[in-house]
């Protein structure tokens, strides 16, 4: 069992930034691929971003690339998701997501979940 809870989430108006974390409790991540998704009200949710375990890789839709930077801290047992020049289509609830494949891309392989953080990105 894996808990995991994002925070960081809220208003910003288009072209700022925002980072938002994801706390995981009950085991260490090192070993699970980790990832970000989000999803909008009416909408599918979809892949963001995500590091598989080695933490070396980074992986990226490519609605967010060059805009959003995702990080890992092992030792903090914390994922991180900087988003920058952010856009209105970026409004979402962002929810953290944890994976024992390293097949990141494939949805259904993430185990855990964590309950979301909205943010907003104002016109």
């Amino acid at each position: 069992q894996v808990t995991l809870v994002e925070s960081g989430g809220g208003l910003v108006q288009a072209g700022g930034s925002l980072r938002v974390s994801c706390a995981a409790s009950g085991r260490m991540i090192s070993p699970y691929t980790m990832g970000w998704f989000r999803q909008a009200p009416g909408k599918e949710r979809e892949f963001v971003a995500a590091v598989t375990n080695s933490g070396g890789t980074t992986h990226y839709a490519d609605s967010v690339k060059g805009r959003f930077t995702m990080s890992r801290e092992n030792a903090k047992n914390q994922v991180y998701l900087q988003m920058n020049s952010l856009k209105p289509e970026d409004t979402a609830e962002y929810y953290c997501a944890a994976s024992g494949s390293s097949r990141y891309w494939i949805t259904y392989e993430y185990d855990y979940w964590g309950q979301g953080t909205q943010v907003t990105v104002s016109s």
